[in-house]
């Protein structure tokens, strides 16, 4: 995957699927902040493919005992 398909912008409905999430669910993670990063576009929500790799990648742990965010 190359930098420009990282910068594709996906929807609520599509960025969900990717990481296997309800839609309730990316609503609630931005509500309170806990979710990737997003793009607001007036009333339109989009989410760059880097950010949520990245959200990914920060919610990684090798342990229980790890702190989460």
């Amino acid at each position: 995957m190359d930098d420009r398909d990282l910068d594709t912008l996906l929807t609520g409905r599509e960025a969900a699927a990717l990481l296997r999430l309800s839609e309730r669910t990316m609503e609630r993670h931005r509500a309170v902040g806990t979710g990737p990063r997003y793009i607001a576009l007036g009333r339109a929500i989009r989410y760059r493919r880097r950010d949520l790799a990245d959200y990914v990648e920060r919610a990684a742990r090798q342990s229980t005992s790890e702190a989460t965010q």
